[in-house]
């Protein structure tokens, strides 16, 4: 589930050109000798996380092969179903500063021969006015991996791995201006790896459930989480 960059200026030197070349000039367009440098931070956050799974009637490899479609939300108080394949995810609250900020994710699953990527399509913040200000001065990308080995199906027990990476890149809105940007960069960043560390060990306890639910034949796959961390 964006990369930032920094922009140069340069003067411009001024000089009085002659007549025809003024009138020459004053047909194109006007071109600003300056504007103000945009600066922007950078978060990214990486995590692995792995859970040993007991296999029963039908083995997880067959779970993980199962169609989007086919996928319960987990958690009914966090996420819906937008489609087959793309689901909207509301991501716990948090403070960044003196912020409250609650992300909302639009993702897309995409099958896979071991397990599924889900990507990020879109995110929205919600908060503040000024936090909902920033929807449009930044870029996410979020990946997560979710496999297992498909080489060890027959084995009694598997392992069952998420790997997620989150990277941000946002304009330092105007008040932060004044807060050295890498440690803007070292808060952000550590937002972000709180959110992972909270939230991959109950979506993958909550995936194992599912798994247990759909390999004894409950075809109710009724959602697990409350909403609650």
């Amino acid at each position: 589930m964006a990369s930032s960059s920094s922009s140069l200026f340069r003067s411009i030197p001024i000089s009085f050109p002659s007549t025809k070349q003024c009138a020459r000039k004053s047909q194109r367009p006007w071109l600003r000798a300056s504007a103000t440098p945009t600066q922007k931070a950078r978060f990214v956050a990486r995590r692995k996380e792995s859970v040993s799974v007991r296999q029963l009637q039908r083995p997880l490899i067959e779970y993980m092969r199962l169609p989007a479609s086919q996928y319960s939300v987990l958690d009914a108080e966090r996420i819906e179903r937008v489609n087959d394949d793309t689901f909207r995810c509301y991501v716990y609250r948090f403070r960044f500063f003196n912020f409250e900020i609650c992300p909302v994710l639009l993702v897309k699953v995409e099958e896979q021969p071991d397990g599924c990527c889900i990507k990020l399509l879109s995110c929205k913040l919600e908060g503040s006015p000024m936090i909902a200000a920033q929807n449009d001065k930044f870029d996410a990308l979020m990946v997560n991996r979710i496999s297992c080995d498909s080489s060890k199906a027959e084995s009694l027990t598997q392992q069952l791995t998420s790997d997620t990476i989150i990277e941000v890149s946002i304009e330092i809105p105007f008040p932060f201006l004044a807060i050295p940007k890498q440690a803007i960069e070292s808060a952000g960043t550590q937002v972000l790896e709180q959110i992972l560390r909270l939230m991959l060990p109950r979506f993958m306890s909550q995936l194992v459930k599912d798994y247990q639910a759909w390999a004894t034949g409950d075809t109710s796959r009724q959602p697990l989480g409350t909403g609650e961390i």
